[in-house]
């Protein structure tokens, strides 16, 4: 029989005692069936959960499988799945990826010594979408490879590939400075909209999808009513620049807002 751990998804408000019926039949992780998990005390705040092989969220196994971009993405779909389910029907605080405890006993305990703090914390996300922000810059970027034929005739081939190099460096140079004009736009259109912003750590490698280098990666909490108006305003920022491209994702639950500021991160039972 295969070892089963907790795995925990996010931490919720089940006012209506409807979120049961909202994830039957949902998949989770590894397809598993979710229930929730509710605190020994009075309280409508409740942690989603499913069970998950023990043996893939070992330390070792963990590890090697972060290196696994499918299997990574299939965790992650599943992980977002649950989590955009409960959005629909109620405030929701998301969970870190890979968040497990040793059985559901253990997450109650959690939610017991934590539950004031969540429950605050719910109530000032309630109604409150989160947008991501990304900024790219799209200039070509130099490259070691000869410069084609100067219209010049006086241009050597050599002052002819400088010259090509200067006016690389020069496009890259105005780009960059159009991008921190969209970055101003975008603080502007924030300003009195957003109720919290967080700078994430630029996207490179394979995270970095798309063309262009990632130079802003922000995530800004929005209310509800104003985010299409927020959106809109932040999709005309980069207007009139070229070389960049903003990328608004979302709306999402908010992810980036989620941890009570007077609580630690949630820690993972087994490593």
């Amino acid at each position: 029989m295969t070892e089963v751990i907790t795995y925990a998804y996010a931490v919720a408000r089940d006012a209506a005692g409807v979120l049961e019926e909202e994830l039957s039949g949902l998949p989770g992780v590894a397809d598993a069936p979710v229930h929730l998990v509710h605190t020994g005390h009075c309280g409508d705040v409740v942690v989603a959960v499913s069970p998950v092989p023990a043996q893939d969220f070992q330390e070792a196994a963990l590890r090697a499988h972060l290196e696994d971009l499918d299997w990574l993405e299939s965790v992650a779909r599943a992980h977002h799945r649950v989590i955009e389910a409960l959005a629909a029907r109620t405030t929701v605080l998301p969970l870190r990826l890979a968040t497990v405890y040793l059985d559901d006993e253990r997450v109650g305990q959690m939610l017991d010594a934590r539950q004031e703090a969540f429950a605050e914390r719910l109530s000032d996300l309630a109604a409150q979408v989160e947008w991501g922000v990304k900024i790219y810059v799209e200039a070509p970027a130099a490259t070691e490879s000869p410069a084609e034929p100067s219209a010049d005739p006086d241009l050597s081939p050599g002052r002819a590939y400088l010259s090509h190099r200067r006016a690389q460096r020069h496009a890259r140079e105005d780009a960059y400075r159009d991008a921190e004009q969209a970055a101003r736009r975008v603080e502007d259109a924030a300003r009195d909209v957003a109720v919290d912003r967080v700078q994430h750590r630029t996207q490179q490698g394979e995270l970095a999808r798309g063309p262009g280098e990632n130079v802003v990666n922000d995530a800004y909490l929005v209310p509800l009513a104003r985010a299409e108006q927020f959106r809109a305003h932040v999709m005309q920022a980069a207007e009139g620049l070229p070389g960049v491209r903003i990328e608004v994702t979302g709306p999402w639950a908010p992810y980036s807002f989620a941890a009570p500021a007077e609580a630690e991160p949630l820690k993972r039972a087994v490593p």
